[in-house]
Order: C-alpha cells, then sequence, then structure tokens
C-alpha cells in the first residue's frame, strides 16, 4: 500500500506550510496592531549613520570662502572673515514628555483657536511634564498640519457626500466636526465639488464680498474655526519677521557680519528672477556655536517637534542652504525636542535672547 506524501519526520508538508503562512499572517496583524512608536529613530543612532555626511557639510562650512568662485551671497569686496566662537545653552524637551503631551493636546474635530478653558487645561497638563503651555500649543499646531496633509487623501474621497450634506443645509463647521477635517480645507473641497476653479476658488476667498451669502457666511465662520488652513496668517507672519530681526540683531551686537534674508530676496530677484537660497541669516565671518560651524541660520517662530510632517518640510530646506554653503544651524523660538535631527543642522532655542519685544504667547 502506497503511503501518503510526508516530511522528513513524517508530518505533512502542506500542514507546515499552512501554518508558516498562519503564522507570518499573524505576526503581520500583531505589527499593525502594536502601537506606532512616537517620533523618529534615535538622535544617537542617526548621528552615527551620518557621521561621513555631517563631516563633509562642516567642511565645506568651514573652507566657504576660500571657494572659486565663491558662494551664493557673498558681496565682491568681502573683507577678511574674523572668527568668533559661541556656547550656546541648551534646554531640549525630553521625547517622552513631547510623547505624552501629544495624546492630549488634540481632539476630534478641534482646529480653531482654543477657548480659554481648554487653554488652561493643556497648561494645568503641561505642568506635569518638561514642557511649556507655548511649547504644548505649537505641538498641537505641527500634529494638526500633519493630520491635515497626511489626511488630504481622505478629505477629497468624502467629497460628494460632504457636498450632498452641504446642500442639505449641514454647515461647514458641523461638516468639520463630523468628519474630523480643517473647515476651510471642506470649504474648498466643497466648491471644488461644486466644479469651481482652482483660481476662481483663491481669488473668491481673497475678496469674499464675490461669495453669494451663504457662501460668505459659511467662510466667515470657517476661518473664525479654523488656524490651520485659514487665509489670513498675517499676524504670524509679523511675529516671524520680528523674532528674526531680534536674531540677526543679537549676532550684529557681537560683532558679526551677516546678510538678512530681505536683501538676499531682492538680489536674487534681481539676478536670477526669483529668490533661490535665502536663509534668515548668512554669516560673512566664520561662526562656530558649541563647536559646530555655522555658515547660515534659519530662524523659526514655533516649538521643533519630531513630527514627521515638519520635520521632513524643514530638512527639505535646509538642503538647500547645505548644498551651498555647508552646515548652519535653526533657531526655535519654542525650544525643539530632543531627538529632532536633521544632518548638517544645529538646533538651538531662544534661551540667550531677548524677547521682551514679542511679548507673550505663540
Amino acid at each position: 500500500m502506497s503511503q501518503p506524501n510526508s516530511g522528513k519526520n513524517g508530518g505533512s508538508s502542506s500542514g507546515k506550510s499552512n501554518r508558516s503562512r498562519n503564522n507570518r499572517g499573524r505576526n503581520r496583524q500583531d505589527r499593525q496592531n502594536r502601537p506606532r512608536r512616537y517620533g523618529s529613530t534615535a538622535k544617537k543612532t542617526l548621528e552615527e549613520r551620518n557621521a561621513a555626511i555631517i563631516k563633509d557639510m562642516e567642511t565645506q562650512a568651514r573652507v566657504r570662502f576660500d571657494q572659486n568662485p565663491p558662494p551664493m551671497g557673498f558681496p565682491e569686496d568681502l573683507e577678511q572673515p574674523k572668527t568668533f566662537k559661541f556656547e550656546w545653552k541648551l534646554s531640549p524637551v525630553p521625547l517622552k514628555d513631547e510623547e505624552a503631551m501629544a495624546g492630549k493636546v488634540m481632539r476630534k474635530g478641534e482646529f480653531g483657536w482654543l477657548e480659554d478653558d481648554r487653554v488652561d487645561e493643556i497648561a494645568d497638563i503641561a505642568k506635569g511634564y518638561k514642557m511649556t503651555l507655548e511649547q504644548a500649543l505649537s505641538l498641537r499646531s505641527a500634529l494638526l498640519q500633519q493630520k491635515t496633509v497626511y489626511g488630504h487623501g481622505r478629505l477629497r474621497s468624502q467629497g460628494k457626500n460632504m457636498l450632498r450634506l452641504y446642500k442639505e443645509g449641514v454647515s461647514v463647521v458641523d461638516l468639520s466636526t463630523r468628519f474630523d477635517f480643517p473647515p476651510m480645507n471642506i470649504f474648498r473641497i466643497i466648491l471644488t465639488e461644486m466644479r469651481w476653479s482652482k483660481s476662481r476658488i483663491k481669488e473668491s476667498l481673497r475678496q469674499p464680498s464675490r461669495l453669494s451669502e451663504r457662501e460668505r457666511t459659511e467662510f466667515e465662520a470657517a476661518e473664525a474655526a479654523d488656524r490651520v488652513s485659514n487665509v489670513d496668517q498675517g499676524e504670524s507672519q509679523e511675529r516671524a519677521d520680528l523674532f528674526e530681526d531680534i536674531l540677526a540683531d543679537w549676532f550684529e551686537e557681537q560683532g558679526v557680519r551677516l546678510r538678512r534674508q530681505p536683501e538676499m530676496v531682492k538680489e536674487q530677484k534681481q539676478d536670477l528672477g526669483r529668490p533661490v537660497r535665502t536663509p534668515d541669516i548668512l554669516f560673512l565671518d566664520h561662526v562656530e556655536i558649541n563647536g559646530k560651524p555655522v555658515a547660515w541660520i534659519d530662524a523659526k517662530h514655533f516649538y521643533g517637534a519630531d513630527v514627521d510632517f515638519q520635520r521632513k518640510k524643514m530638512a527639505k530646506q535646509m538642503a538647500r542652504y547645505i548644498e551651498e554653503w555647508g552646515s548652519g544651524a535653526v533657531v526655535y523660538r519654542h525650544g525643539f525636542s530632543e531627538n529632532l535631527f536633521m544632518p548638517g543642522c544645529t538646533l538651538l532655542d531662544a534661551n540667550l535672547l531677548d524677547l521682551s519685544k514679542l511679548g507673550p504667547g505663540e
């Protein structure tokens, strides 16, 4: 009598194969169900992986005045550069504290400026961690931006459904609460579903008087309830510009020669037709901060969170400056996460600066 097909140990090979597939399926499911680790790869690991690249970036910064032709932005009659070395005391936020606060600063459908009692609630929570209220609110902004960008595909997929509800009389703000997307993004999607062109939407939001009575009312309500995708960002930009001036003034008071962004923007528009590489500060002297060569500085009027979208956006911008001048620095108005890492960038907080002109708040 013939024997059934068997493996070395007499077991069914198909049985083993099925068990193997089942185990792989369970392991895959376990990985999917496992809570996703907050933040990026450990900073120390990234520093080790990028050690050679960072060394090249720092070398480029140190020899930039010897380049022929010189890098962009250097005046023709540049005098022999001097050397300045600064020790900058830092107070980065522990990643575990940022992670804890990240789980407490957002709620479904909450995209606007917070009511006083909600701000007070976040302030009380922050007291239990090594984060200030301003840092927590800025972290919230970074998380909302990421949520908005990464969720755009889901938003578009709900467009027809949102338009139907809108025509039935549901407000944009109510749709925002129901679907958990920023009100202004929902409003734009609804106009798109109504066959409005991008240019018509853009011009109408700039001049709301062109809108019908309902659309104008919905726009005003959505704009008031949205600090992520709202049209008017004027006040935030004014404070950011003032922060840049405070930083540049501080270095000039130390005797460091530099060029500021506005003059580089003007120059590049004339020479190249558009701004190409315009950090907030370009140093015309050798500057070292905490032992690292710094050829340029960019000022950011927010908290440097270890949040994927913000980090990638920042790294892309800084890469343009590094390509031209070598390593530089980023100064964050509200400090930064201890785990935040961008190769070629020395991260700084604003502890050394007098920020009284900015006043309180974000």
